[in-house]
């Protein structure tokens, strides 16, 4: 009996080992199997990927052009937002009463505005001062811009030397001819030297008194003449040919002069401001002539506001102003560069090129007929 009893333990536990044996090489199959699937998976999965990653990029694209699309979009939603005027305070549209202050807010009336002031106060200074600060940007940009060329001489197509002792102004045809043309020697078709008492330019003669001078500025006054309107002017101003010295009529001449463009007669409107000749002293209406002065090319302007700058101790403003006046043949400027370097205040580089800019002018204006004539009289110095 108790033999059969392990015969029979003995016959189960085959049983299960065979059992295990199946199920083992079963499973092992099974894996096999696995594993072969797993590695088609794998490679279909990349495949999926790939295929992903080239639909994600697709769509990428697309969705960078929808982005561009919607912030086209949104452009123009806002160029449409400014066109309609809300009010800041209700809401409302059709709002037209605009803050006084930094005219970037709209209110239906002034209710809304009375109501929104304290809540809008500290918007409205930002508003300000960022107005402010981009006027100022502004206003450097275009006054310390290179100044627009001046014009050559009609004869000698050379370069118009700054000092006014250079060159001279004709009534007679409304040139200003440099001081070689007009002191340059004339001469007949034998070669024989004439008589050069006649506009070098048009060969008018030269007015023999006072009184045909003036006649002559008037008449190119009535031609809308900027140049005869600057000169008839200092002649008011002085109480020349004949004229009796009137400062308001000569600032009403320089303003007419400065409005048809010659610009140069803001120096003289600011020099008037500056000292009260004709006007009250205003030094902020000066600095202003000034300043028109200098950005359409006033030499002497220029100079004068580099002086203002030093005075106020904005060094590097006054530098920039000195150099383009530098630039334009003002010796004066050329000094105070070379006191602001003595000083520290300027790099030898900023002397070095002050210098050099000088030297470039020197050999644009210098001609020997121009020396010819700065020899025979001071009249005719040109630098």
């Amino acid at each position: 009996m108790k033999q059969h009893v392990v015969y029979a333990a003995v016959r189960r536990r085959r049983v299960r080992n065979s059992a295990h044996l199946v199920i083992t090489k079963e499973m092992k199959e099974s894996a096999s199997q696995t594993i072969n699937t797993t590695s088609t998976i794998n490679t279909v999965s990349d495949s999926i990927n790939n295929n992903m990653n080239i639909s994600n990029n697709n769509k990428a694209t697309n969705n960078d052009n929808n982005t561009l699309e919607v912030t086209e979009q949104l452009q123009t939603m806002r160029v449409a937002d400014n066109n309609v005027s809300i009010c800041a305070n209700c809401g409302k549209e059709g709002a037209n009463n605009i803050c006084n202050k930094c005219q970037q807010v709209k209110y239906c009336n002034a209710v809304c505005k009375k109501v929104h002031k304290k809540k809008h106060k500290k918007d409205c200074g930002e508003h300000q001062r960022l107005a402010a600060e981009r006027a100022a940007e502004l206003h450097d940009i275009e006054l310390f811009k290179p100044p627009p060329p001046k014009e050559d001489c009609p004869i000698c197509f050379l370069r118009m030397p700054y000092l006014g002792s250079g060159s001279k102004y004709k009534s007679c045809c409304g040139k200003v001819i440099c001081s070689g043309c007009i002191y340059a020697p004339v001469y007949d078709s034998q070669g024989n030297q004439v008589d050069n008492q006649k506009c070098a330019f048009c060969r008018t003669p030269n007015p023999k008194s006072d009184e045909e001078s003036k006649k002559r500025i008037f008449k190119r006054v009535e031609l809308n003449d900027p140049l005869a309107m600057y000169n008839l002017g200092c002649c008011y101003r002085d109480g020349l040919n004949g004229l009796t010295q009137d400062y308001v009529k000569a600032l009403e001449l320089w303003q007419q002069a400065a409005e048809l463009g010659f610009t140069g007669a803001y120096s003289h409107i600011g020099y008037a401001y500056e000292n009260g000749i004709g006007v009250g002293v205003d030094e902020k209406k000066a600095t202003h002539y000034y300043e028109l002065a200098a950005i359409e090319g006033n030499i002497a302007a220029r100079n004068k506001l580099g002086g203002s700058e030093i005075d106020a101790g904005n060094v590097g403003r006054a530098l920039m102003h000195f150099m383009i006046a530098v630039r334009g043949g003002n010796d004066k400027s050329l000094q105070a560069i070379k006191e602001i370097y003595t000083y520290g205040l300027a790099t030898k580089e900023d002397y070095t090129k002050a210098l050099q800019s000088y030297q470039t002018y020197l050999g644009e204006i210098k001609s020997d007929q121009r020396d010819k004539a700065a020899a025979a009289h001071d009249c005719y110095r040109y630098y």
